[in-house]
């Protein structure tokens, strides 16, 4: 049985993981507004470069000019899995979700027979893919210098899968993100980017004719790749908002956590004292007694 030391020591503990995690929790809900704000800012964007995406692409279906981010290398046999997560920690399961399905997919390609390749965008899916694709995983891009995510860092991490593509490295691109809804609902997406997916109910949804000047070959040309970049941007900041809303819900529960750990180790302080009190006052009051 431990003893009324052990149990003071036990509760200031506690105490003191309980105003680390509040402290968390408060951070977390402060930089999750801003957060939010940035990733419902970026949907409507990337929403409607989708829809004009898909309209200029119904020009060129079949053409043999049409870019090949659109059309793609003709084969699937080498796939580059581009798994976004967070640098840190302590934020529920948002960086395991998204290691969960980046795990699936490359578990189902690799039975397949298919090549995969692993870049990886934060420091946590690389922690827990390396355990076993490390020989998949060709590098790691650190985000723990970027306080402020701009269109910069993304249009570096787009033209660098570009890059890769137009060398050769990969046929297919699939980036993985976690979607935010709500502070207690983040959604684990895979969004394949290259070829590049046209959505059909989008494609036919206005069937009136267009004419472009220049033609819809250089429009996409000059398109696609912007559109890889603002998806990469779209996917950081949905990611950031993701992670300050887990951290916030992951904090909250620990900090609830540490206050009922309080309370029972209280009690069991408490009962102890009493206990050992009234064993004192039985040996007083025996030891009088005997005299």
């Amino acid at each position: 049985m431990p003893s009324l030391k052990d149990l003071r020591n036990r509760i200031a503990s506690v105490k003191a993981t309980q105003k680390i995690t509040k402290a968390m929790q408060m951070v977390a809900a402060a930089k999750l507004r801003r957060a939010q704000m940035a990733a419902e800012a970026a949907r409507p964007y990337a929403e409607r470069m989708n829809k004009v995406l898909a309209n200029v692409a119904q020009g060129v279906a079949g053409n043999p000019s049409a870019p090949r981010l659109l059309t793609g290398t003709g084969d699937d046999k080498v796939h580059l899995l581009v798994v976004f997560t967070a640098e840190r920690g302590l934020c529920g399961g948002f960086n395991s979700s998204i290691a969960r399905i980046a795990r699936e997919r490359a578990t189902a390609l690799l039975a397949e027979g298919k090549t995969v390749k692993i870049l990886c965008v934060g420091k946590k899916g690389n922690d827990v893919l390396k355990r076993q694709f490390e020989k998949q995983i060709i590098d790691l891009i650190e985000l723990r210098a970027i306080r402020n995510i701009a269109f910069e860092n993304a249009d570096e991490i787009g033209r660098r899968i570009i890059a890769m593509f137009e060398a050769g490295e990969f046929d297919v691109c699939t980036i993985f993100f976690s979607r935010f809804r709500s502070v207690i609902a983040q959604i684990p997406t895979a969004l394949q980017m290259i070829p590049a997916e046209i959505p059909e109910a989008v494609a036919g949804e206005d069937p009136a004719p267009y004419e472009y000047e220049p033609d819809e070959a250089e429009i996409l040309a000059e398109l696609l790749p912007r559109n890889l970049s603002m998806q990469v941007f779209r996917a950081l900041l949905e990611n950031a908002a993701s992670e300050q809303g887990a951290r916030m819900s992951a904090m909250d529960s620990a900090t609830r956590n540490a206050g009922e750990m309080i309370k029972k180790q209280t009690m069991k302080y408490n009962r102890s004292r009493q206990a050992m009190i009234t064993k004192e006052l039985i040996e007083i009051i025996s030891g009088a007694e005997a005299l």
